[in-house]
């Protein structure tokens, strides 16, 4: 999956870009305060992406 993909689909369901590290991006969900990172490559693997929705409680893609 390509991470502007991801992306889209984290900002669609309320999310928001907490920090800039040097190789991930720590995003958070407002509503329920929880935090996970998004790593900076172009193609992200699907298994990590339904992880991350999980993480934030969100719909997975």
């Amino acid at each position: 999956m390509k991470r502007r993909a991801l992306i889209r689909h984290l900002k669609k369901h309320g999310c928001y870009l907490v920090r800039e590290g040097s190789n991930h991006s720590v995003w958070g969900n407002l509503t329920l305060n929880v935090k996970t990172v998004v790593p900076r490559h172009t193609e992200i693997k699907n298994q990590l992406a339904k992880d991350i929705c999980k993480d934030l409680k969100i719909p997975t893609l």
